[in-house]
């Protein structure tokens, strides 16, 4: 959830509406077929698994074994639960085994100890070489991790801002385990596109109070920054997942190592061009926190990739467009077969 670079003088204004480009997209039901909306949904208790050296992550799945898997992959600073329980089980329901997980240094995954400085994060920012204390190939591996953890040698894989980041890595790095892609509201790593607004880093840096309320609080200001104007979020259900992150075990230090490896990744622009799995990018054309030019230009690099640009969406993922998530996961998966 971290754009790494400042804005252009000026660029594009956004196309009105909901757009699709970069691939035909045929209106039938993507769903039909699929398992009964009302059918109930086999959850998994909340699991350990040894992914690399010194790493443990906890998981948890959605539906049948025996269903196309899907691996979920969340942002910066996100546990699992930031994939909404609601959205997994539409997932399973689709005819996904749908895996969500905490990525390193968030939940109830191992949380590693390396500091980083908030002026180390500036340096990184402007460019300047920094040493991270792990990059998103580093993120990658622990993806992979799970997947040998759980048995399957490839899985549809969909993430979300550094999750997308997480997900290219993970399909130029080993396409073959990687069935299709979807990436959200990410970019390519290039530093021309995806930017931040310059006025998100403040609040992103800042010191933040201790204790559980203050974490609430400070959770909920920040959605509201850049979450979705055409679809605005219920402060309540900020603060109720404010506080499970919270007590899933928040740790500001790991968020500033999620935000090190996302600003000294590398672009992944050419080796995207070679990608020649299945691939859908969903962008909000409201996003502060990663410019939808991030979004345009991964599509532009994944030959016969779909881009689906969404207006009033910012960086988040509001529950009316769950459908609209699903259907496009589906509709991409399916291309895989």
């Amino acid at each position: 959830m971290f754009g790494s670079h400042l804005p252009p003088d000026a660029y594009a204004e956004p196309l009105p509406g909901l757009v699709c480009l970069a691939a035909l997209i045929v209106l039938t039901d993507p769903m039909a077929s699929r398992k009964p909306a009302a059918a109930p949904v086999a959850v998994s208790d909340e699991l350990i698994a040894p992914v690399t050296p010194g790493v443990d992550v906890c998981y948890q799945t959605f539906g049948s074994p025996d269903d196309d898997p899907l691996l979920l992959v969340m942002g910066l600073g996100g546990p699992m639960n930031w994939w909404d329980t609601d959205l997994c089980e539409q997932f399973a329901r689709a005819g996904f085994f749908a895996i969500r997980y905490d990525n390193r240094d968030t939940g109830r995954s191992t949380h590693l100890k390396a500091k980083v400085t908030r002026s180390m994060l500036l340096r990184a920012f402007a460019g300047r070489r920094v040493r991270a204390p792990y990059s998103i190939g580093d993120l990658a591996s622990d993806a992979f991790g799970l997947l040998d953890h759980l048995g399957l040698d490839a899985a549809h894989v969909v993430g979300v801002s550094m999750g997308g980041m997480i997900a290219q890595t993970m399909a130029v790095e080993q396409p073959k385990r990687v069935l299709s892609l979807t990436s959200i509201m990410s970019t390519t790593g290039r530093r021309s596109v995806g930017w931040q607004s310059p006025k998100l880093l403040p609040a992103l840096i800042a010191p933040r109070s201790p204790g559980r309320a203050a974490y609430v609080e400070a959770s909920a200001a920040m959605w509201r920054m850049i979450g979705s104007p055409g679809y605005p979020a219920d402060h309540e259900e900020l603060a109720t997942r404010a506080g499970e992150t919270y007590d899933r075990g928040f740790d500001a230090r790991g968020v500033l190592r999620h935000m090190m490896a996302v600003l000294t990744q590398p672009d992944r622009t050419q080796r995207l061009r070679s990608l020649r799995v299945p691939t859908t990018v969903i962008h909000g054309l409201s996003d502060r926190m990663v410019h939808v030019s991030g979004g345009r230009a991964t599509s532009s690099a994944v030959v016969g990739s779909e881009l689906l640009l969404i207006d009033g969406m910012g960086h988040d993922m509001p529950s009316a467009l769950y459908p609209t998530f699903v259907e496009a996961v589906r509709r991409t998966a399916d291309r895989a077969e």
